[in-house]
């Protein structure tokens, strides 16, 4: 997509979509197009967090996976909303706004967070990849509630320069496109070595897209065994797992050391502990004009004394060195990104987060993971396949994602943005 042509969709349909916070003209680069989460520094463009109150009114420099994308020759069509300070898992924004799930022009469904304008702007082809953060599964769960690709890399891949943090021991930037070779070809170019910032890389996705996963073992999660899981969610899943071992992999119901939802709490802690830290001279300043619910999150670490949260960080060593023990047998863990379908924002509870049950283990043992979209549901939601592959293996997690894409029958679908036009 040239840049021209993502600005004429941008200006036809991003007034209602609400995806963007900035949109460039004309567009800086020549293409392929993207778009910046807006938690990631574009020089001279504020970072605003999602918040009345910018991270940085004026960034002097873009940040490392900015100007790896540019050097490259693509093109930025501009900065995408997000989450406020992307402390949040349904896409809710009640500071500056939510952006809209493109599958249903009727009713205003979540679109996932906390990338929430990264997906939506990917999904409604107003770009062809865009930067997200991933913390608890910031970029996958908006992937997955938008029908996109959300691709997170482990930890030291991609550099966080310019990247505002939330969790510093939990961050990491990935890409969400319409297809995998798309999202894994975009982090190629952002993993580049930044000094101390990387300490591996770059990501080869050519040899990762031509792997034969014929004959791959991999564990996929009983849906009994799954909480709040949905029976649309799960009819889509099981299918998903057949159309695996039509690609020839070997498909193995297994249990975890620990279910993933077990790492929601311990996840939990660190990101309100390290938050705090981060963040709370901000939250101080600018408590009156954020939204209370995440001004609460971010309040919550205020009380966690250091010794507690040291003792948080050695029980992560702990439960990491568990379950990659546990992995070892298999060439990745298959599960829904989500067990429930996007809501009506009218209708969120943003006392849960039932969205990021599944993700956030993926961030808390670190561990490479995608969403790739499985189907629809009833009500013509968008549903996601995680696959989450063993440490540093982003490459085991892109060849079977490619692989399930070209048996799954998805191809890139969009939705039908009739209802968003202008």
């Amino acid at each position: 997509m040239t840049p021209p042509q993502a600005r004429a969709r941008i200006d036809r349909y991003g007034g209602k979509l609400n995806a963007f916070t900035a949109v460039f003209e004309p567009g800086v680069g020549a293409g392929p197009t993207f778009a910046v989460k807006d938690m990631i520094d574009f020089a001279g463009v504020p970072t605003g967090g999602g918040g009345r109150s910018p991270l940085d009114p004026s960034p002097a420099r873009h940040a490392a996976a900015v100007e790896r994308l540019l050097e490259a020759g693509w093109a930025a069509v501009g900065k995408t909303q997000t989450v406020e300070l992307a402390y949040g898992g349904w896409g809710t924004n009640r500071a500056v706004g939510a952006p809209w799930n493109p599958w249903d022009g009727q009713i205003h469904r979540a679109p996932g967070g906390s990338s929430s304008g990264s997906a939506v702007a990917v999904a409604a082809g107003l770009c062809d990849v865009a930067l997200g953060t991933d913390t608890g599964g910031s970029v996958r769960i908006p992937a997955a509630a938008c029908g996109v690709v959300g691709l997170k890399p482990g930890r030291g891949l991609v550099s966080l320069r310019g990247v505002h943090d939330l969790a510093p021991s939990l961050d990491t930037v990935g890409t969400l496109a319409r297809s995998v070779a798309d999202a894994a070809r975009a982090l190629e170019i952002i993993s580049r070595p930044d000094g101390a910032q990387t300490g591996r890389g770059p990501f080869d996705a050519e040899a990762a897209l031509k792997r034969d996963v014929g004959s791959w073992r991999v564990a996929a999660l009983v849906p009994g065994d799954i909480d709040d899981l949905e029976p649309e969610i799960a009819r889509l899943y099981l299918q998903a797992l057949d159309a695996l071992r039509e690609a020839g992999v070997e498909v193995v119901k297994a249990t975890p050391p620990r279910p993933l939802s077990a790492y929601f709490e311990p996840n939990g802690v660190l990101m309100a502990a390290e938050g705090w830290r981060v963040r709370g001279a901000h939250i101080e300043a600018h408590a009156a004009q954020m939204d209370p619910w995440i001004v609460s999150r971010f309040e919550a670490g205020r009380g966690i004394t250091d010794a507690q949260l040291e003792a948080a960080r050695h029980r992560r060593a702990e439960d990491q060195a568990e379950f990659h023990a546990w992995l070892l047998a298999y060439s990745a863990l298959i599960c829904p990104t989500a067990p429930i379908e996007a809501p009506p924002i009218a209708s969120v509870d943003e006392t849960v987060s039932p969205l990021s049950s599944l993700t956030r283990a993926g961030n808390y043992l670190d561990l490479p993971a995608a969403s790739v979209p499985c189907g629809l549901t009833a009500n013509g939601m968008p549903a996601g396949l995680q696959i989450m592959g063993g440490p540093q293996d982003e490459a085991s997690v892109v060849a079977l994602a490619a692989a399930f894409e070209t048996v799954s029958g998805w191809n890139g679908r969009m939705p039908d943005l009739l209802g968003f036009a202008i």
